[in-house]
């Protein structure tokens, strides 16, 4: 799973630059009133490493399969107000939450990364995937904001 966490490192180092250079006006500006801004982006991908930190560590203890719960994003966001937030917070606390979820990744064993899982849409998959999924999400996510 080392590419999994090398891969996080590398959208670490990316994004970081992003909020550092993308000026506050643009990084703000929602592009209509029902589309999250560059921030609000970020704010999701909060949201989505706090729920994956869970998942990630839950899939490792509880009985399998374990259950792949959906959560309601957009309400996240706006509950969170990441809008008003600031950006460098956003960031750091983005980055503690992914350096965990890589040490997660790096300290899962090969029987680990084979434990079960229920997605939502009621097909099986295993622990491996939902780790390779994520890092997927991210550079999907990191991709609107450049």
């Amino acid at each position: 799973m080392k590419f999994v966490t090398e891969e996080i490192a590398r959208i670490q180092k990316e994004m970081t630059s992003l909020v550092m250079h993308i000026p506050e006006e643009i990084f703000s500006a929602k592009p209509n009133p029902s589309k999250w801004s560059k921030k609000e982006i970020l704010g999701h991908l909060i949201d989505s490493a706090q729920h994956n930190l869970v998942r990630f560590t839950e899939a490792q203890y509880l009985p399998e399969p374990y259950l792949h719960r959906p959560y309601n994003q957009d309400a996240l966001v706006l509950i969170n107000n990441y809008q008003q937030a600031d950006s460098e917070d956003l960031l750091v606390l983005w980055l503690g939450l992914n350096t965990r979820i890589s040490y997660i990744i790096e300290s899962a064993s090969e029987a680990v990364l084979e434990r079960k899982v229920i997605l939502p849409d009621g097909s099986q998959a295993n622990l491996e995937f939902l780790m390779t999924d994520y890092v997927k999400h991210l550079q999907s996510h990191l991709n609107q904001i450049k």
